[in-house]
């Protein structure tokens, strides 16, 4: 989805339903979509290979021992599989979560919808938001998380594939164009939210 300050009906219908009385849509948008790296995978992409490497070469050991213990044969299969969701895998589900996702601004709360399975719908106070953190990149884009980041969040980033992912960060507009007109138009709802 196309980040967009809105034009009036231009919002499905996810988060018309969300919207309370007298609240008025403000700004829609959505991460940017499709494959995509992210600093993190400067060192995860050369350790997911060697896991996978290693698991593959254990794997392929064991079967070619004649008569190796069926459990053996086993074992090695799980770490595979992690092994070519870590090189690979990750980043078709992160494609997805992100396909799926839709972020919205009203003149009271920032609301995030995601979810592949299951929906499920984030909404934020804008007037009880303590903190408004901006990271942005060289094109313009960037992510706004609301609220204090963790160290080595940035690390974190990478797994953002694996399920779970996200449970110990804020909850972030990840990945949006305009990220400092989307952080201004923010500010300027949390001043009127608070007056």
């Amino acid at each position: 989805m196309n980040n967009a300050i809105l034009a009036a009906g231009a919002a499905p219908e996810e988060v018309t339903s969300a919207l309370e009385r007298g609240e008025r849509l403000l700004w829609l948008g959505g991460p940017r979509q499709g494959l995509r790296l992210r600093g993190a995978d400067v060192f995860l992409i050369p350790f997911s290979l060697l896991w996978a490497g290693f698991a593959i070469f254990w794997e392929s050991s064991v079967l070619a021992i004649p008569n190796s213990p069926f459990f053996m044969k086993l074992w090695g299969i799980p770490f595979v599989l992690i092994g070519l969701y870590f090189v690979a895998g990750r980043f078709f589900a992160d494609a997805k979560m992100r396909d799926t996702t839709v972020y919205a601004v009203t003149n009271q709360r920032a609301l995030i919808f995601s979810g592949i399975f299951r929906r499920e719908t984030k909404s934020l106070t804008l007037r009880n938001v303590p903190e408004v953190s901006v990271v942005k990149a060289r094109d313009g884009s960037g992510t706004i998380s609301f609220g204090s980041v963790p160290p080595f969040a940035a690390f974190s980033s990478g797994f953002a594939g694996w399920p779970g992912y996200g449970r110990n960060l804020p909850p972030q507009f990840d990945m949006i164009d305009d990220v400092a007109q989307v952080a201004t138009l923010l500010r300027d709802t949390q001043r009127s939210a608070s007056a």
